[in-house]
């Protein structure tokens, strides 16, 4: 329900009185966003400057996982629902049919740069060298037994992985499913090592969904612990304890680079410069995501967009580089610049 009675009562939505309703033009004047806990630093920082540079309230922004977020997004359209969701990954399929069923048919999607994914420990500990296979066989719900025939993952330890690798527990603290991260850790660095078998590289043809989930599925008997949507708490309990490897955003790592240091991953290290060249392996594009429907009833929100595709902003020498994001090429950043300023709908 949006706020004015005017213009309700010409797109014939029902206009709500007396306390309801002046909760409603309070929640109007304010734009709510949700999702992603990697693009909320991002996300939060421009909220920040758009309320300070702005006639207009500094939006509210929550932390609650690129898939949480998503649902929360596409419950419907109103005061009662968020305007912006944040995410780490793409919107699936499925998601964009939720939203069409509760009426949200048009939505602007915004590419904002790029985030390498890093499985990180703290300084005081060796810093590691990992295969996309060595990731894959430690933390795999089923690995390979032989040619052709699976196991649940028996391994404990780093060097029963490789024998390169240090004898020390295999503990990975990452976050939950609901996570963007997970969604592009899981497909970018375990699928990555897992089809490094040649038999279930070829599985992916025969077999599409038994691949997708051998590849796909994490253990659960330790070795990998969720965490939540938090990743400041990753770093807090990594600084605590350094025999454990941490999974979560480029962006959190260059902001405790004097207690953490990400492992060099297919011989790359997660640096500004070999993600933003597309040498380091484990990484992904950032997005947002906007109800249409919003624009031009919802206080600021169209400024907002137009505060975050500035160069200010996103651009090579933009406030959010500071903050770890890997901006776009010039060419691409103007691409996405043009279809924001366009409020150009979403085409999947």
């Amino acid at each position: 329900m949006f706020k004015k009675p005017l213009i309700l009562a010409a797109l014939g939505f029902t206009v709500i009185s007396g306390a309801a309703q002046s909760q409603s033009a309070e929640a109007n004047e304010q734009i709510r966003i949700v999702g992603s806990s990697t693009v909320y630093p991002f996300s939060t920082t421009v909220a920040e400057q758009f309320g300070k540079t702005s006639s207009f309230k500094t939006p509210i922004v929550e932390s609650t996982g690129s898939g949480g977020g998503l649902k929360l997004f596409c419950a419907g359209i109103g005061a009662q629902h968020p305007d912006i969701t944040n995410a780490s990954r793409r919107i699936k399929q499925s998601e964009v049919e939720r939203c069409a069923k509760n009426g949200i048919d048009d939505i602007i999607e915004v590419k904002i740069g790029y985030d390498g994914i890093v499985i990180a420990n703290s300084i005081k500990s060796e810093q590691f060298q990992l295969s996309l296979k060595d990731i894959f066989l430690a933390l795999a719900k089923d690995v390979p037994a032989s040619e052709g025939t699976l196991q649940p993952n028996p391994y404990t330890t780093w060097n029963q992985v490789n024998a390169d690798l240090p004898d020390t527990k295999i503990e990975v603290l990452g976050p939950p499913p609901t996570s963007g991260t997970r969604d592009a850790f899981v497909e970018l660095a375990m699928e990555g090592g897992c089809k490094s078998f040649k038999w279930i590289k070829a599985l992916k043809k025969s077999d599409k969904p038994a691949y997708k989930a051998l590849c796909h599925t994490v253990r659960e008997d330790g070795p990998y612990i969720e965490v939540g949507e938090n990743d400041n708490l990753i770093v807090q309990k990594l600084d605590s304890n350094p025999n454990a490897l941490g999974i979560f955003g480029y962006s959190f790592l260059d902001q405790n680079a004097d207690k953490m240091q990400g492992s060099m991953i297919a011989g790359s290290l997660p640096t500004f410069e070999n993600i933003s060249d597309g040498q380091y392996p484990v990484s992904r594009p950032l997005f947002f995501y906007v109800k249409k429907t919003h624009v031009g009833r919802v206080a600021g929100l169209e400024a907002f967009m137009a505060e975050f595709t500035s160069e200010k902003a996103w651009g090579e020498e933009g406030y959010l580089s500071d903050k770890g994001l890997i901006p776009m090429s010039d060419d691409e950043r103007n691409d996405w610049y043009n279809k924001v300023k366009e409020l150009a709908s979403l085409s999947m």
